[in-house]
């Protein structure tokens, strides 16, 4: 059974909790800014109430006071114990919002760096390190650096 006043509640919640700019909530989503819809994207993950949240790009497309407040959101998430796992291609955005940095290369984890250690350079430096190709019988002299 569907329990209708429980989703008008949770939807008036978490339009409030997430400052939802909409006009109600019987308003399409795809009508909304691009920053609202991340917001109710994230608003129906929160209503999962689990332990741990991938973020891909979260503020990805959307304009500087969204990105603030989604920043505050994580922020708030991480202060209630929430495990907050942030995919993203915007250095600041890594250095900001990280407490620690996992740096990834062509699928393989290249570098670990705590937010105190970790610089842009740092993080470019890993990312763009390349594993090492094993060449002939495999001995250290027959090994080269993949470019």
């Amino acid at each position: 059974m569907v329990n209708g006043d429980k989703i008008r509640a949770t939807a008036d919640h978490y339009v409030s909790a997430l400052a939802i700019k909409t006009p109600s909530i019987q308003q399409r989503v795809r009508n909304l800014s691009g920053g609202n819809q991340q917001k109710v994207v994230i608003g129906k993950w929160l209503t999962a109430d689990t332990e741990i949240l991938i973020f891909d790009e979260p503020t990805r497309g959307i304009d500087v006071g969204a990105k603030s407040e989604i920043y505050r959101l994580l922020n708030d998430l991480a202060g209630q114990g929430k495990s907050i796992i942030m995919i993203s291609s915007e250095l600041p955005e890594i250095l900001r919002m990280s407490h620690r940095i996992v740096v990834m290369c062509e699928g393989r984890i290249t570098g670990e760096l705590t937010a105190s250690e970790a610089t842009q350079e740092g993080i470019m430096r890993l990312a763009t390190q390349r594993s090492v190709i094993v060449a002939n019988n495999g001995s250290p002299a027959n090994q080269i650096e993949a470019k």
